[in-house]
């Protein structure tokens, strides 16, 4: 009997009245593994209600007592990884030790957010004027929603909710429908920590749920992570109901290896970015710029080391595994078809890899083609998937531009040993994580997260100290405590004194 994932509201199990379900596999065999209810808009209210009633006792709760909820989860999460990671290998499909890395970078969120009474603490001016106190403080919004994508069931909810919980609001997570298992971990395990009942919901579903959470009145605010279309479509449904909106969306990031790199290095790390999660990260290098007389040396360096990797079941210790759905596969395919029809060289070919896995997987191998240009589709598109283009260009400047000319400003890099170059690149490139040396610039947790450009709709980005403003709002007090009497009528302007 196949399995159903129900909904996770107000600290238990909830079937909800949704006449839809998904269907979710297990992609490195093509089984159903489960169905997952679909959330309707009854069930969305259901969910939001139990947040807004949680919300005024959570977050009157005290910091410390808050904080230490952080850090049970925080050794939960740490005494378990393997399980969530082994969830995310079976819905998702890559490999487990990818998985495990996805879980350890969320953790790097919860660990931030465990120094919750430092980070929101505000300021405090004694006499700013005579007799006058000024302090500011940050207050908690209310209900939020979170979005997350299918590419990391696990860390891409936990760049938000962590810091959401720990600043005081409560939250409903309405995970990718492909890989709905994840959410529903973590939800048992924020129970377990001592989390109270209605502080962390989750709601399965497809746009109908978005939606609804995206215009309900009690939701304060909505971070999402997805493709650049839906992340349009979210922040403008949800900012014309009055919310604040972190809205990730997609990335076409380029590797710009300049003619003195380490050209070994530069190869390496073209595969390892290009390829890993079988290039379903928003940070994945699809493009690699090679510049000057070094490209015939890198394109070979990166074929060789293409060719050894190992397509298949992600429990079986492979190299990369499967697209996420059929879907996924059959779209990746037609870019590989289009960029034949269109004049790229394709040097390696993953359209008929044999995979180490049984059933009928949704696969492709890692793909390469050179001689791209950006009139290609292989180029101008976000493939999601495992190919990988090498572009030539004769100079600095041009690598710089045809960047700069990207509708996307999520992330990029460049490969060089001249400080100067890559001083030079920092300043100019329009993006908004660089890497210098290293391929997928994800920033640390104490950092933030976001692009530039079609990247990012919404002035914040995630985690970090943007994240703390994103779920807080500042309150300034100025107080005066007089010795004694008033002071009389005066109908100038306060000044400071």
């Amino acid at each position: 009997m196949t399995r159903i994932i129900e909904h996770w509201i107000n600290g238990k199990l909830y079937q909800g009245a949704g006449s839809e379900a998904g269907v979710v596999t297990d992609p490195a065999t093509g089984l159903v593994i489960a169905r997952a209810n679909f959330a309707s808009a009854d069930d969305v209210d259901v969910a939001v209600a139990a947040a807004a009633a949680a919300f005024p006792s959570w977050a009157a709760t005290s910091l410390a007592r808050r904080s230490n909820i952080m850090f049970r989860f925080r050794e939960l999460l740490n005494a378990r990884s393997d399980e969530l990671a082994s969830i995310i290998t079976a819905e998702h499909g890559k490999v487990l030790s990818d998985a495990a890395g996805e879980v350890a970078r969320g953790q790097e969120v919860v660990e931030f957010a465990c120094g919750v009474p430092h980070l929101i603490k505000g300021a405090y001016t004694s006499s700013a004027s005579t007799q006058v106190d000024v302090h500011s403080i940050r207050e908690p919004l209310g209900p939020v929603a979170v979005i997350g994508p299918f590419n990391f069931p696990a860390m891409v909810p936990m760049w938000f909710f962590p810091i959401a919980i720990a600043t005081g609001n409560t939250v409903i997570l309405k995970q990718s429908e492909k890989v709905p298992s994840a959410a529903m971990w973590l939800a048992e395990l924020w129970q377990e920590a001592g989390l109270p009942d209605g502080v962390f919901n989750v709601v399965h579903g497809g746009k109908e749920t978005v939606d609804a959470l995206l215009t309900h009145p009690d939701v304060q605010a909505v971070s999402f992570v997805g493709s650049t279309p839906v992340a349009k479509h979210v922040y403008t449904t949800a900012t014309a109901s009055g919310k604040r909106v972190q809205a990730l969306g997609g990335a076409k990031n380029h590797m710009v290896v300049l003619p003195d790199a380490d050209l070994d290095l530069a190869a390496d790390q073209a595969v390892n970015a290009g390829y890993g999660s079988a290039g379903q990260r928003c940070m994945a290098i699809s493009v690699c710029v090679a510049v000057g007389d070094c490209a015939d040396t890198l394109v070979d360096k990166i074929r060789e080391r293409t060719l050894t990797l190992r397509t298949g079941n992600g429990r079986r210790g492979c190299d990369m595994g499967p697209l996420v759905t059929a879907a996924s596969r059959d779209r990746v395919r037609s870019y590989i078809d289009a960029g034949v029809t269109e004049g790229a060289t394709l040097v390696v070919d993953g359209r008929n890899v044999t995979p180490d896995a049984d059933g009928e997987g949704f696969f492709v191998g890692p793909t390469l083609f050179d001689h791209v240009t950006a009139d290609m589709s292989i180029y101008r598109d976000e493939i999601f998937g495992p190919v990988l283009c090498v572009v030539r260009v004769s100079t600095h400047d041009e690598a710089l531009a045809l960047v700069n000319n990207s509708p996307y400003g999520n992330g990029t890099a460049i490969f060089t040993n001249d400080g100067r170059e890559a001083r030079r690149f920092e300043s100019q490139v329009q993006v908004g994580m660089v890497g210098i040396n290293i391929p997928v610039p994800v920033p640390m947790a104490y950092y933030s997260f976001g692009g530039w450009k079609n990247s990012l709709f919404g002035d914040t980005h995630a985690h970090g100290t943007d994240g703390l403003h994103f779920f807080t709002r500042a309150k300034v007090v100025t107080s005066r405590w007089p010795d004694q009497g008033h002071s009389g009528i005066d109908l100038v302007f306060p000044r400071n004194a």
